[in-house]
């Protein structure tokens, strides 16, 4: 039941991310649904090299994530590129899961569609307010992600087997010429938002503090490879019931997964219950990086067990033991983003693989060093191979112009952090930040 919990509770990021990524894929192929399988296959398979890399990752830093083995392997000030990526990361988890939850409601209500920014404004607010009363319970998180899941499976079976209508779509649209390799290589990068939260496993399970080092990794690397399958099938299902039924890029008030859920299973209760569940476990993606986050700056700063490099009101927490200024924080920055994005999370999705992939290559270039020095030349060409994967995944998401903005911001978060650790004299402790805010996460039930 632990393992359950734990599992079905971190992968949540990941296979919300589902409700838009597919979307996200088909716009960026311009509509051709022919490719759009091929596409998310290989999203999958990067995925599954990321994971294979952070197999390994989590047996050599349970809790520590990328942020230890970065500081391990160059030293405690490279500690904080990860670190700003990952801010910036839950930032745009938090803004991009309200937005798409938003989007959920409009696709279900269209008369909503004129009030899509209040409608996200007034999500994130009050998934903000309940984060403000701590945790409540892993159990209720693993039930919505299971929910989810077991809702898609059956819009996945229904739609293959024995559908409600079409999407009349055509395969191909007139007057797309791009060449099909150069097409989804210019596509699959901006589906790599499905890769956001696929490592959470790997810091989670500093969580898991009544187990034993050996059963916190098994915890973890269970975890990450049953995340691999669930999204796999999600993903995978859901394309191939987008390119069967011929559902193609959705009118302003929809989105791609709810014509794909209508064209399977009709308009009725079905409908509804995949549309409440896709939104429910969009804000609780939101809600595990309002904890996430504020918990990141509560370990960096200077109150007691911090590492001592922010102001000490970003270590100050309620009864609930949430650090209030943190969330206070998030809610405005998410709140700035939303609005901008005038709360599309397609428009946020172009900005979001940057971040979390930057995280990636730290982390695998960090373990491709460990590799090399220990002469394990198996894991060198997995990790070579996954390095590959994540840079041209950057290259091509930056070369769009408008994601250098992400990265921006995460270096910029970095080279803060590191200049008020060298002028708090390099307290120790930086590269560990993530697994201190895990450990100091008041884990709901028993985690």
């Amino acid at each position: 039941m632990l393992l359950l919990a734990f599992a079905f509770t971190v992968m949540g990021d990941p296979v919300s991310s589902v409700a838009y990524a597919v979307e996200a894929a088909l716009r960026a192929l311009h509509g051709d649904l022919g490719l759009l399988l091929p596409t998310m296959a290989i999203v999958v398979a990067v995925i599954a090299l990321v994971i294979g890399n952070y197999h390994r990752l989590v047996g050599r830093f349970p809790g520590g994530g990328d942020a230890a083995a970065a500081g391990t392997a160059f030293g405690d000030g490279w500690a904080f590129l990860p670190l700003g990526s990952l801010i910036v990361d839950y930032a745009l988890t938090i803004a991009i899961s309200v937005a798409a939850a938003a989007s959920a409601i409009v696709a279900y209500r269209p008369e909503l569609h004129t009030v899509r920014i209040p409608l996200a404004l007034l999500l994130l607010v009050a998934v903000a307010g309940l984060t403000w009363f701590g945790h409540h319970g892993r159990t209720v998180f693993a039930l919505m992600t299971i929910s989810f899941v077991v809702i898609g499976s059956v819009v996945i079976l229904t739609g293959l087997l024995d559908p409600s209508g079409s999407g009349g779509a055509p395969l191909t649209p007139p007057g797309f010429h791009r060449s099909p390799p150069l097409a989804v290589l210019l596509a699959f990068p901006v589906a790599m938002a499905l890769a956001t939260g696929v490592e959470a496993p790997s810091s989670a399970v500093a969580q898991l503090g009544q187990l034993d080092t050996r059963s916190q990794v098994q915890f973890g690397r269970i975890t990450l490879w049953l995340t691999l399958a669930v999204v796999a099938w999600l993903t995978l299902g859901l394309t191939g019931v987008a390119v069967r039924l011929r559902v193609g890029i959705p009118a302003a008030d929809s989105t791609q997964i709810a014509d794909l859920a209508r064209a399977a299973v009709g308009g009725g209760t079905l409908f509804a219950g995949f549309q409440l569940s896709s939104a429910v476990l969009l804000l609780a993606a939101a809600s595990s990086s309002f904890q996430a986050g504020p918990g990141l700056l509560k370990a960096l700063s200077t109150a007691p067990g911090g590492v001592g490099i922010l102001p000490d009101p970003l270590g100050h927490s309620n009864r609930h033991h949430t650090p209030y200024w943190g969330v206070c924080a998030f809610l405005l920055v998410a709140a700035v983003i939303v609005v901008a994005a005038r709360a599309s999370e397609q428009e946020l999705v172009l900005f979001y693989a940057v971040a979390v992939f930057l995280a990636f290559l730290f982390g695998l270039l960090s373990m491709h060093r460990f590799a090399r020095a220990e002469r394990q030349w198996r894991f060198r060409a997995l990790t070579l191979v996954g390095l590959a994967a994540v840079i041209v995944t950057l290259a091509v998401n930056l070369g769009r112009l408008y994601p250098i903005a992400s990265l921006a911001a995460a270096t910029a978060i970095a080279a803060t952090l590191q200049r008020l650790w060298v002028r708090a004299g390099r307290p120790s402790g930086a590269a560990d930040a993530e697994a201190l805010a895990e450990r100091g996460a008041t884990g709901p039930g028993p985690v």
